[in-house]
C-alpha cells in the first residue's frame, strides 16, 4: 500500500508520471529535463501487476491501481521509446488478464505494432533484432511481445517474439553462464565482437536488473 500510494503521489493530473521526489516529498528539477518514458513505463508495469493480483490483494488496491491506470492511458500513445513500450505492454497485459477490455486491447496492439515495425526495419539475416544495438532491458521487449500474442492470438507477436529472444540468449550465454550486455559499451550491429574479445572489453558494468529481466523472459517463454 505504501509504494501504490507513492505511485499515485507521482501521478500528475494529466494522467502521466513524476519520477524524482526529495527527502522533503517535492518533485526536483530532474522531472523536467530528464526524459521519463521508462518510468512512465514501468509505472504501469507494477499497476498492471498488482491489478492481477486481485485474487490475493484487497479490493480497495486493485480498484486504486485500476483508476490510475487509466487515468494514464490517454497519453500513452504519445510513447515511443522501445524499452518503455515493452513496460507498457506488460503492465496492459496483465491488466488484461484481470479485465478483458477493448480499449487495453487497442493499446497492447498498437505498441506490439510499433516493435514489429522496429523490427522489421532494423533485422536482416545475421541481426534479428529491434533495434541497431543491443543495450540495457534487452530482454524486456521479446518478452513483452510474447505477452502481446498471449492477450491478442496475433501469430507474427509470437514469431518475432521467438526469433529475438534467441538472437539475444546467443549473445548473452556464453560456456553456459550468462553475461549480459554492459552500460559501458553496448553491442552494435556490424561490430565484430567474439564471445571472448566482446568481454575482455567490457571491465564490469553489468547491471543485475539485466539478469533479472532475463530469468522473468525465460520464464514467461517457458
Amino acid at each position: 500500500q505504501t509504494y501504490l500510494n507513492f505511485i499515485g503521489f507521482c501521478q500528475q493530473e494529466d494522467g502521466t508520471f513524476f519520477n524524482y521526489v526529495d527527502e522533503q516529498k517535492q518533485f526536483t528539477p530532474q522531472n523536467q529535463e530528464t526524459n521519463l518514458e521508462d518510468s512512465n513505463g514501468r509505472a504501469i508495469w507494477a499497476l498492471g501487476f498488482l491489478i492481477a493480483q486481485k485474487e490475493m490483494m484487497p479490493t480497495h488496491m486493485i480498484d486504486q491501481a485500476e483508476e490510475m491506470l487509466h487515468r494514464a492511458l490517454p497519453n500513452l500513445l504519445g510513447v515511443y521509446s522501445t524499452r518503455s513500450m515493452a513496460f507498457i505492454i506488460k503492465g496492459l497485459h496483465y491488466a488484461y488478464e484481470n479485465r478483458e477490455s477493448r480499449e487495453l486491447l487497442y493499446h497492447i496492439r498498437t505498441f506490439a505494432d510499433r516493435l514489429v515495425a522496429m523490427f522489421e526495419f532494423e533485422s536482416n539475416p545475421t541481426w534479428t533484432w529491434f533495434e541497431s544495438y543491443l543495450s540495457y532491458a534487452n530482454s524486456i521487449i521479446p518478452e513483452a511481445l510474447l505477452m502481446a500474442y498471449l492477450s491478442t492470438d496475433e501469430p507474427i507477436y509470437r514469431e518475432i517474439a521467438k526469433k529475438t529472444f534467441q538472437f539475444l540468449l546467443e549473445k548473452t550465454f556464453i560456456h553456459n553462464r550468462i553475461r549480459v550486455i554492459s552500460n559501458q559499451y553496448w553491442l552494435v550491429n556490424g561490430q565484430n565482437y567474439t564471445s571472448k574479445n566482446l568481454f575482455d572489453i567490457v571491465k564490469g558494468g553489468e547491471q543485475a536488473i539485466d539478469v533479472s529481466y532475463t530469468i522473468m523472459a525465460l520464464e514467461t517463454f517457458y
